[in-house]
């Protein structure tokens, strides 16, 4: 029978209960929240090429759903995260090489990705719509 041993008995790592929330680590975790976003909205990717190949009876539920108000506000969600997740991704890039990491600079490259991300957001959706009328 084998003993069971226990650790020393020291503190745990301080977590999200003891630290102050800031920029850097809310992008941080928006980061990761987005590439799940991006994972499920894949899925739905692949359910309307799934549509595309079943038939325009299939394609029509697929489509009646996207163009419904809980379609385009997931769709919106899904390009908004695509677009902060590479903006990020872009960001992280530059940290890799060493450049940007100075505080100051970290914080304006963050706020930089999320006005960026918003931006893109807006002016894929205005350009999107546009041409729906034509």
């Amino acid at each position: 029978m084998a003993s069971e041993t226990k650790g020393p008995n020291r503190p745990l790592s301080p977590h999200l209960q003891i630290y102050k929330p800031q920029l850097t680590s809310m992008l941080s975790i928006t980061h990761r929240l987005t590439g799940l976003a991006l994972a499920v909205g894949t899925l739905v990717l692949v359910w309307w090429i799934g549509a595309v190949a079943a038939g325009p009876e299939a394609l029509d539920d697929v489509n009646d759903f996207l163009s419904s108000w809980l379609g385009i506000l997931l769709m919106a969600g899904w390009s908004y995260a695509l677009f902060y997740h590479l903006l990020n991704g872009i960001r992280h890039l530059f940290w890799d090489m060493g450049a940007g990491l100075e505080l100051k600079a970290a914080y304006a490259s963050g706020w930089a990705v999320v006005a960026g991300s918003i931006l893109l957001t807006v002016i894929a959706w205005a350009m999107a719509l546009g041409n729906v009328g034509s």
